[in-house]
């Protein structure tokens, strides 16, 4: 097989795993790793006292509380494939980091918990995949629990997402009745086998053939007749899948299980090895002028979507996660980072394994390469071996809750202030530092994110702070002419903050006070999200 960056690159697929919290996403991400061969058991999700640790939640508080809040990433090889799984936060409060793990990621993978359907955190993050044209594969969870009407819920696809759902498969029951389920292109029933009465998970049969003899150890003929009827109605009712709508995003291929009982797995899997798009051309700047890099240009060019520190405890390390758009890198280039001149040697980057890693001899356009740097990295840099290319930023948004942050210890002021910083480049949180005070002023979208910064500065940094009501309820970047922003930065010091780019911030006390200035001043801009330059 030839080894050129093109055909590598038309071998991967990159996608990233959203939903609602608590629709299964963690479960169902370690049940695809372990249909992958990537993992030799799911043993993580078991009794609820137990503690949930899985192979991609490694944060102390995500184990605590069960959620996950970073995002990481997986690589595996399946079936001649090779698979980059990036895993995004399930909690609203980090939506900011699951739209620039977003960005990296070619196709997105939506859970929907069968008996809830789409949920408002759904809606949400299913608008960043049409922001970004990412084409969405259904995976509708927990059918072994009640569930709603199968055809409710792609009713629900169709109206509250504007997507036309295409099911691959029909399932035959839900909750104590599923029985399993059919495949639609060939007529072949998988069966769903329950625990047996010493409560082993002994795995599900093989596919037999719908209408041959066998089917009646697993279904009655009424069952057979319901399922029949279903599967009928719903080849009327949809559209047959179209490939080309699915990545233009238009449609929705459906898959129906269970990622706790590991059924239904390997059809997505296969589905995504077959439909899901492999790298494609990425709209960048040269020189000024736009230009398009595909997956088989020569060059090594990618962009750094997350930053994060102290992965490891027992190493200070800080790891960039870089998506490569093309080429083919190996380990010991030279990269350069555009916005600020700066060339590396990578000597040691990793590909990962959620906590896991091995070095990366060699990577292509799609592949996700961790880059260990010690503040040389940020979010949203670009690298190429030229450093001439810049790909759009990604947008920092305006934080919805901004607190004052202090440490209880004031002989570790100057350690907070580091500690900030660093967070701050990470994209965890906003940093703004009034004109006027000494105080820190940290935004976040959501309180989960105070919870998980105070955890952190207490284990990584041992800070322990305290976040207090800050004097403003609004920040927002200004825009304008530079003596317009200078001059109104100069007569209203005592609202004015600079964030982590020196860039002015304006810090209003409430939305009516923000809409007065904004009134006040037409030639400034006051803007909600800002993209490095």
């Amino acid at each position: 097989m030839s080894n050129s960056p093109a055909a590598e690159a038309a071998r991967r697929r990159t996608f990233a795993i959203i939903s609602h919290p608590d629709a299964g996403k963690t479960t169902l991400t370690e049940n695809v790793l372990l249909a992958g061969g990537a993992i030799r058991a799911a043993g993580a999700v078991r009794a609820r006292g137990e503690n949930r640790r899985t192979r991609s939640d490694w944060m102390k508080i995500e184990r605590e509380r069960g959620i996950s809040v970073s995002a990481s990433v997986m690589t595996f090889d399946h079936a001649g494939l090779m698979f980059n799984l990036l895993d995004t936060p399930g909690h609203e409060d980090f939506s900011e980091d699951t739209y620039r793990t977003l960005t990296a990621a070619d196709a997105a993978v939506m859970v929907l918990d069968a008996a809830k359907g789409i949920e408002p955190q759904t809606l949400k993050l299913f608008e960043v995949c049409r922001l970004r044209d990412i084409p969405i594969v259904t995976f509708i969870n927990k059918m072994d629990r009640e569930a709603q009407d199968p055809i409710e819920l792609l009713d629900e696809i169709a109206s509250k997402l504007a997507l036309d759902p295409a099911p691959l498969y029909w399932p035959a029951g839900s909750g104590g009745r599923f029985k399993g389920m059919l495949d639609l292109r060939n007529d072949k029933f998988l069966p769903f086998a329950k625990k047996t009465n010493d409560n082993k998970d002994e795995g599900h049969p093989g596919a037999i053939a719908f209408h041959g003899a066998a089917i009646n150890s697993y279904l009655d003929p009424d069952e057979q007749a319901e399922l029949e009827e279903g599967a009928m109605l719903i080849q009327e009712a949809s559209k047959p899948f179209d490939p080309k709508a699915f990545l233009e995003g238009h449609m929705t291929p459906v898959f129906f299980g269970s990622a706790l009982r590991h059924f239904g797995i390997d059809q997505l899997l296969e589905g995504l090895g077959a439909y899901a798009p492999p790298p494609k051309a990425v709209a960048a700047i040269k020189g000024g002028e736009p230009t398009h890099v595909a997956p088989g240009d020569p060059e090594v060019t990618g962009f750094v979507f997350k930053v994060q520190a102290n992965m490891d405890p027992n190493h200070r390390d800080r790891i960039a996660f870089l998506r490569l758009t093309s080429g083919k890198f190996q380990r010991g280039m030279k990269l350069k980072v555009q916005n600020t001149g700066r060339q590396l040697s990578v000597n040691a980057p990793i590909m990962f394994f959620a906590s896991d890693r091995e070095l990366a001899e060699e990577a292509f356009a799609g592949d996700v390469i961790g880059i260990p740097n010690h503040g040389v990295l940020r979010v949203g840099d670009s690298l190429s071996e030229s450093g001439t290319l810049r790909f759009a930023g990604l947008p920092n948004f305006a934080p919805e809750i901004l607190q004052r942050v202090r440490v209880k210890d004031p002989l570790k002021a100057k350690h907070l202030k580091k500690a900030l910083e660093g967070l701050a480049e990470e994209g965890v949180t906003q940093l703004f530092r009034p004109v006027i005070g000494a105080d820190f002023i940290v935004g976040a979208v959501g309180p989960l994110q105070f919870e998980v910064m105070a955890d952190r500065l207490a284990n990584e940094y041992q800070l322990d702070v305290l976040f207090e009501q800050a004097p403003y309820s609004e920040a927002r970047w200004l825009t304008g002419e530079k003596a317009d922003v200078e001059d109104f930065a100069s007569k209203h010091k005592s609202a004015m903050g600079t964030d982590i780019d020196d860039q002015h911030v304006f810090l209003a006390k409430s939305s009516w006070e923000m809409g007065y200035v904004a009134e006040r001043f037409p030639k400034i801009g006051f803007e909600r999200s800002k993209e490095r330059a």
